[in-house]
């Protein structure tokens, strides 16, 4: 399997130090199987940080989520639980990282499911703040079209990604 990252750098060897926290699946490095998706997150960075836009290409094990060496966590589709998986990951003020809801301690190696686009971290803020109800949030989550990430999260995680491109943009 092939999954990009977008970016505004390229490099050789993915380092975990330099990880974001509080993103969704928690501190991690952020991948996709869909090409476009990263094209926007390149484009996103290069506005942000500056450099230019850079799609990097990574050959992963097509059984990823078999492999007995890592420990995975999947959400086919945005769910009560991916909500507070994600909320729990960006809240800087959640101090349970022992929740199985949680990856604050990279329990799982290698999380995947769909990104909380616009759209979906708003409905999960009003949530959280308690503007709208469980029902609520469930019920409009089915009408967004969410997009995907695999997100790795351990030395063990990314040892199983192999670098094969990086396609510079306009």
């Amino acid at each position: 399997m092939i999954l990009y990252h977008g970016t505004n750098v390229d490099f050789e060897k993915i380092d975990l130090s330099r990880a974001e926290p509080y993103k969704d699946f928690g501190t991690g490095f952020y991948t996709t199987t869909l090409y476009e998706q990263a094209v926007q997150m390149a484009k996103r960075k290069s506005r942000i940080f500056g450099g230019k836009p850079c799609v990097l290409s990574f050959e992963a094990p097509d059984d990823l989520f078999a492999l007995a060496s890592v420990r995975v966590k999947r959400f086919e589709r945005p769910t009560k639980e991916w909500a507070v998986f994600i909320i729990n990951n960006r809240n800087r003020d959640f101090d349970d990282s022992s929740s199985p809801l949680s990856n604050r301690d990279n329990k799982y190696d290698i999380v995947y499911g769909p990104v909380a686009n616009d759209t979906l971290t708003t409905l999960i803020q009003r949530y959280r703040h308690g503007f709208i109800d469980e029902d609520v949030l469930l019920r409009e989550m089915e009408y967004v079209s969410p997009t995907e990430q695999y997100s790795f999260h351990t030395e063990a995680a990314v040892a199983l990604l192999k670098k094969v491109g990086a396609v510079w943009l306009k």
